[in-house]
C-alpha cells in the first residue's frame, strides 16, 4: 500500500486503538516510524514496540501504555504535513503544555525530543506534538 504520509498513519493508527482501549496495534515498518516510537519509548508514551515478519512484510507490534485505565497518550496530533511543512528554529520552539508535552522533531541530528534538540541546540521539521 503507498502512503503519502507515514508518519500521520502512524499517529492515527495510536489513536485509534486507544479509543477502542487495546493494547497492541500493528503499523507497516519504516525508518521514520521506527524512530518516532524510540522517541515515544524514551519518553514514556509508550511500553513497548518490535518489528515482526508478517506474510514477507516487516511492520511494528506497538504495546501502549495506560494508567489507571487511562492511555498515558492524552493527545497526538500532527504538526508538519506533506501540504504544509513546519520548520521551527530552537529559540522559536514554544513548549507543548508548559513543559508536561512533548513536540517531536526531524533534525539534522536525527528524530529526537524538543528536550534533547534544546540541548543540542539544533532545529529542524516539527513532526508532531505529545500530551
Amino acid at each position: 500500500m503507498n502512503l503519502n504520509d507515514p508518519v500521520g498513519d502512524l499517529i492515527t493508527r495510536i489513536r485509534n486503538a486507544q479509543m477502542r482501549g487495546r493494547s497492541k496495534l500493528t503499523s507497516p515498518a519504516s525508518t521514520l516510524r521506527v524512530r518516532v516510537l524510540n522517541v515515544l519509548k524514551d519518553e514514556g508514551y509508550i511500553r513497548e514496540f518490535r518489528t515482526i515478519d508478517k506474510d514477507g512484510r516487516q511492520e511494528l507490534e506497538i504495546e501502549l501504555k495506560y494508567y489507571e485505565g487511562a492511555p498515558a497518550i492524552h493527545e497526538i496530533q500532527r504538526v508538519s504535513k506533506p501540504g504544509r511543512r513546519v520548520y521551527s528554529a530552537i529559540k522559536d520552539l514554544r513548549l507543548v503544555r508548559n513543559g508536561l508535552g512533548i513536540s517531536i522533531l526531524s533534525t539534522p541530528k536525527g528524530v529526537m525530543s524538543d528536550n534533547a534538540a534544546r540541548t543540542a541546540n539544533v532545529g529542524g521539521e516539527v513532526l508532531c506534538k505529545v500530551y
